[in-house]
């Protein structure tokens, strides 16, 4: 069995990025990997369900939850081309994620901008994996709409 990269991972959650891009959502997209298999795909999904809740990665959390039959995912990665916000975050410590691979940080509103950890305690991160094209995506949607 082939193992893929953190990179190849990224580029399948940038994927998810441009289908949100190409929806007129804000364009952020995730995989949810256990075992070296994506077992599930998202990309946010706020505007078309109306739902501030509907993130790339609660949409990932969900499907990787029905896709395991289990609500845990310890043995699961989440590659996301941004950083997860305090929401998620607290959604990802939930549901006991043991890694989440991020491209680019979220200044104004990623879960590392408050003070305490709100992680699983087992969790590991690794950030900064294609940091660029994550950020640029972002970038170039909000530019279209101003």
């Amino acid at each position: 069995m082939e193992l893929y990269s953190d990179d190849y991972f990224m580029n399948e959650a940038l994927k998810e990025a441009q289908k949100a891009f190409d929806a007129d959502e804000v364009p952020v997209g995730a995989v949810v990997v256990a075992d070296n298999k994506i077992i599930a795909r998202a990309h946010n999904y706020t505007e078309h369900l109306t739902d501030v809740t509907a993130h790339a990665e609660m949409q990932a959390i969900t499907a990787a939850a029905s896709a395991i039959g289990g609500k845990y995912l310890t043995d699961c990665t989440l590659y996301v081309t941004l950083e997860p916000c305090v929401m998620c975050a607290g959604a990802l410590q939930w549901a006991q994620v043991s890694r989440i691979v991020y491209g680019a940080s979220d200044s104004k509103r990623g879960y590392s901008t408050i003070p305490q950890n709100i992680l699983h305690p087992k969790t590991t991160v690794t950030r900064g994996i294609l940091e660029e094209p994550c950020g640029e995506i972002v970038k170039r949607f909000f530019k279209s709409k101003r």
